[in-house]
């Protein structure tokens, strides 16, 4: 006899938690100051949505205020929360205050007890401006995909084919990445250097360490760009030589931090 466990309800506070880290994940680092997300759609289950429709305004207004928090916190300090040589950047939003909207998941893609989030960075839509989409599964790593900014009314619009995926853990946590373009740089990233797979950890993993590309056939190859080396399934690589990838591969970041790498077929 299987007991099976009780699906877990959705809470406001897990709602406010994921818009803190989507807001999180979504900023847009420039010269002088970082753009946060300020326009989420928060995608429920329809059972959850129907349990917290109720109470939306309170949890926008306690979002709203952990949101503006959490700027004013960083802001603050003067010292950055994503990159530790980074020089004093002012935090904000590109509109006067914080949109939130609740929807009922009519497609079927998120289950009891999770959450889907996305963001966008200004209601007008600008060259070089991204949102970030995290989805919340049962408590478990993060998904994140990066798409140019669309009107909200089409935020929920065909999602872009994903080619691979990338799961790894670094000091943010345990993290998913989907592969939805041809190519992919990977390192830590910095105020002047935009990576697409950007690295939280230590300043052995260089800016741009390494960049994945995806041929016509579907085909993968690698390219090691670092001081510190980079590994596939423990060989390391030459560095500027461009290797075939596996389908399914153990990519090491110099030493520092593993990534899984599996293609979608």
């Amino acid at each position: 006899m299987s007991s099976k466990q009780p699906q877990t309800r959705i809470s406001g506070q897990t709602i406010v938690n994921e818009l803190v880290r989507n807001m999180e994940l979504g900023r847009l680092e420039m010269q002088y100051s970082v753009l946060l997300p300020c326009i989420f759609s928060v995608y429920l289950h329809p059972d959850d949505y129907a349990r917290v429709i109720g109470v939306q305004d309170l949890i926008r207004e306690d979002a709203c205020r952990a949101l503006s928090a959490l700027m004013a916190e960083w802001n603050g300090t003067g010292k950055s929360l994503f990159r530790r040589d980074a020089k004093r950047k002012t935090y904000r939003i590109a509109q006067s205050d914080w949109f939130i909207e609740l929807f009922s998941d009519s497609e079927g893609a998120v289950p009891r007890g999770d959450i889907e989030i996305h963001s966008e960075l200004n209601d007008v839509e600008q060259p070089g401006y991204r949102g970030a989409k995290t989805t919340f599964i049962e408590r478990e790593p993060s998904v994140t995909s990066m798409r140019p900014s669309r009107p909200r009314d089409a935020t929920r619009g065909l999602a872009p084919r994903v080619f691979a995926e990338i799961r790894y853990q670094d000091d943010s946590g345990p993290q998913t990445y989907l592969v939805t373009q041809g190519e992919v740089s990977i390192g830590r990233g910095g105020d002047d250097l935009w990576v697409d797979l950007p690295l939280y950890t230590s300043d052995e993993i260089s800016r741009e360490h390494a960049r994945l590309r995806r041929d016509a056939s579907g085909r993968f190859t690698i390219v090691d760009q670092s001081r510190n080396g980079t590994w596939v399934n423990g060989r390391r690589l030459s560095q500027g030589a461009e290797v075939e990838l596996p389908d399914h591969a153990e990519i090491g970041i110099a030493e520092v931090v593993k990534l899984t790498f599996e293609v979608r077929r």
